[in-house]
């Protein structure tokens, strides 16, 4: 049984970890709906801490893809800055920064990752369309490594003061990155009309901006669907509730790509591609059902 702490200044620390593990979850159900399904069947650590892994991520992508103004560079380079010195100290005045560092501590959340995530979102202030060499290194620092770290908070839930912590085997971590690319390629397709018109980037290698044949199309679905395959073959290797809300995530993602496979190119260009509510709350009740009936 936890007890409440009596000495005012661990009331007041703990009061601020509280509020910041609330800005995480506050920054997760205004932005995603799908990934913000799937954390709900998380234990209450696991979804705090994916909260706070989502809230740093998305800050980051907001000042690259929605704010965009001149100083974006510097606000990049501050956000970084004030997230090594949390890895440090444990604290941050930046209550969505001070939460991840809290998290990445518990978990074994380093450099290792952060850093070729934000060098990757430091690419879409400068690159516009991308090759295959940068393609792949974005997709890693942007997706792969977020994977990691997803798999870290998984791994690390239930961890102990002072037991070690736990980073899983090759196979979980090649299952973590492919979940993570297999996402981001899927909200690639979903996003390449506003990503063409509204930013005048390409992601994809040798897809033109404000263009898509049938031949390209299918090409990007056949990565995606290995990339979520690889992930699929990972499940068993995770923390039951962690292999539960993942399957639901992928439910989710899976038909997302199956409506893109059916959508002709020229759409795909136009019209974002979404799973309808009531289906999401199918795709995870079946899944949750599934899992619950096999561990009966």
């Amino acid at each position: 049984m936890h007890h409440p702490p009596t000495d005012p200044a661990e009331r007041a620390a703990r009061l601020y970890d509280a509020t910041a593990a609330r800005a995480g979850r506050a920054v997760l159900a205004g932005y995603s709906t799908s990934f913000g399904l799937g954390s709900h069947l998380l234990g209450a650590r696991a979804r705090t801490d994916i909260e706070a892994v989502y809230a740093l991520v998305r800050i980051a992508d907001e000042i690259v893809d929605t704010y965009r103004g001149p100083d974006a560079g510097a606000l990049l380079d501050e956000l970084e800055a004030q997230t090594a010195r949390a890895l440090e100290s444990g604290y941050s005045t930046n209550l969505v920064v001070h939460a991840f560092a809290a998290t990445a501590q518990r978990t074994g959340i380093g450099h290792d990752e952060l850093d070729p995530f934000f060098a990757s979102m430091r690419t879409d202030l400068t690159v516009r369309v991308h090759d295959r060499a940068s393609y792949e290194a974005y997709v890693h620092g942007s997706a792969e490594v977020v994977g990691l770290m997803c798999l870290a908070v998984f791994l690390n839930a239930d961890r102990l003061p002072g037991e070690p912590v736990r980073r899983g085997d090759e196979r979980l971590r090649a299952g973590a990155q492919a979940l993570g690319s297999a996402f981001q390629k899927i909200n690639f397709l979903r996003d390449l009309g506003a990503d063409s018109d509204g930013l005048g980037r390409s992601y994809f290698p040798d897809v033109k901006p404000g263009s898509l044949t049938q031949v390209q199309l299918d090409e990007i679905l056949a990565e995606i669907a290995a990339d979520l395959e690889a992930a699929r073959g990972a499940l068993p290797g995770l923390p039951r509730r962690a292999r539960i809300a993942v399957d639901a995530t992928l439910g989710l993602y899976e038909r997302l790509l199956g409506q893109l496979a059916a959508t002709p190119p020229e759409e795909v260009l136009t019209r974002r591609v979404r799973v309808a509510t009531p289906r999401k709350l199918a795709v995870v009740a079946g899944v949750v059902a599934r899992q619950s009936w096999g561990h009966a």
